[in-house]
């Protein structure tokens, strides 16, 4: 049979549509290949956020149609295939196809003689089983919010929320195949259910969620909060069920108010303080994520000191900071105050070395505490379980190291840290329940 490799770029949302694209090719006769040099069909699920973004994409796609096979195809799809189409196959000589999102769910025909099977939609297919004890949710697709800075729009479109039915359904598939952490992704997740006439409908979808637990569902994780919804009741949900973990990971994009006006955005570094203090006044053990714009149009010393102050002053778990990248089609596109690239450089490393500080002393504080971790894998150097605790995301935060422990993946470990390492933390495990191990899981560094 014809074999397939899929190579994801980007968000994890796009690490769900991988999945999704995954089970039709399974599903249409097609085997995974373990390498792009044994594939037939060779699949690059592209990002578009920003320019790094996509030159990484357009770099990829050239590796692969270097190492694939003779015959073989190579088809770029997502976001960058969605937003610049013939343009991308004109530069690209080397894929054989270019597919936007419609056509995901029939990349096979590719590779298979035969007639199209119709448009499938992908946010509705289904899922292979996980190959972790954790698994991205996408519970919604597009974006109605029109961030001065921002593109997903123009190609992802308006925001279109999935029936709670069908995503407790893929949930419970997840969670019976072995993940016992689930990530809800969306653009705007705690937007979802505002287009279907049902605003606020996340805070019932988690309580709906939250009934797995019995099927072996240990945590619900929430990314992508725009940070006017995060309220009550939602806030209150997140902290009251027994499920869904205190971590925020907040869309706050600057602190200066002036410049978040700009950018078309809610809130200030006055407003977002107050909200997190707030929240660990209710749950000290509460963590947070963010992520910072740098040199957007307009961007002032004083916004930039702002900014600064801001982090020394609400302490986030964690943060990550990216150059404004002006797009095509944008508001801000078309904006004065060009920062200049070697400022936005200087800028950019202030806020490293304030975040970095910061999250080192965070990790440093978590020395001599005890915490729940669940095993994502074995380190295959030293042989020890490697999990996380609510406080790290899964792929984007530190991790912790279990010292002599054995425990499979899936497994729920009481465990004492006893060092941080940068941003990981050691730990040596106090109890352990052991929970299904889902097929193929394991950690790769």
């Amino acid at each position: 049979m014809p074999r397939f490799f899929v190579e994801t770029l980007g968000c994890p949302k796009n690490a769900v549509d991988s999945d999704k694209v995954v089970a039709t090719l399974l599903a249409d006769g097609l085997t995974p290949a373990r390498t792009p040099g044994e594939a037939d069909l060779v699949v690059v699920n592209t990002c578009a956020f920003v320019e790094e973004a996509r030159r990484e994409s357009i770099e990829v796609a050239l590796a692969l149609a270097d190492a694939r096979k003779p015959g073989a195809r190579l088809v770029v799809t997502g976001c960058l295939a969605e937003r610049y189409g013939s343009e991308l196959a004109a530069a690209l000589p080397e894929a054989d196809a270019v597919v936007g999102f419609a056509g995901e769910g029939g990349l096979s025909e590719v590779v298979l003689e035969r007639k199209p099977t119709g448009v499938r939609d992908l946010l509705e297919l289904p899922r292979p089983a996980p190959t972790a004890p954790w698994a991205y949710v996408k519970v919604a697709e597009g974006c109605d919010r029109a961030c001065a800075f921002c593109a997903i729009p123009s190609f992802r479109g308006k925001q279109r929320s999935r029936r709670p039915e069908s995503i407790e359904a893929e949930a419970r598939s997840l969670v019976e195949q072995g993940a016992a952490e689930l990530v809800l992704v969306a653009q705007d997740l705690a937007s979802y259910g505002r287009d279907t006439g049902e605003p606020g409908a996340l805070v019932p979808l988690l309580a709906r969620l939250d009934g797995l637990a019995s099927l072996g569902l240990h945590r619900i994780r929430l990314l992508y909060l725009y940070p006017s919804e995060v309220r009550e009741p939602l806030v209150g949900t997140m902290l009251d069920l027994p499920t869904v973990v205190p971590y925020f990971d907040l869309s706050l994009q600057h602190a200066s108010a002036p410049l978040l006006q700009r950018m078309r955005r809610w809130g200030s570094g006055h407003r977002f303080a107050t909200m997190i203090e707030g929240i660990r006044d209710a749950r000290p053990d509460a963590a947070f994520r963010s992520s910072f714009i740098v040199g957007f149009p307009g961007e002032r010393e004083r916004d930039h000191e702002e900014l600064l102050d801001f982090l020394a002053t609400v302490e986030l778990d964690w943060a990550g900071f990216f150059a404004f990248s002006r797009e095509d089609g944008t508001a801000a596109a078309a904006m004065d105050g060009e920062v200049a690239p070697e400022l936005i450089a200087e800028r950019l490393r202030e806020c490293a070395e304030v975040q970095d500080r910061l999250t080192l002393a965070t990790r440093d504080a978590l020395v001599g505490t005890e915490a729940e971790v669940l095993v994502d894998g074995v380190d295959e150097d030293s042989g020890d379980p490697v999990g996380r605790t609510h406080r790290e995301a899964p792929e984007i935060d530190g991790v912790v190291h279990l010292r002599g422990a054995h425990a499979l993946p899936g497994a729920l470990v009481r465990a004492e840290v006893m060092a941080a390492v940068g941003p990981d933390l050691e730990a040596r495990p106090l109890t352990a329940m052991t929970t299904r191990v889902p097929r193929r899981a394991r950690v790769r560094e």
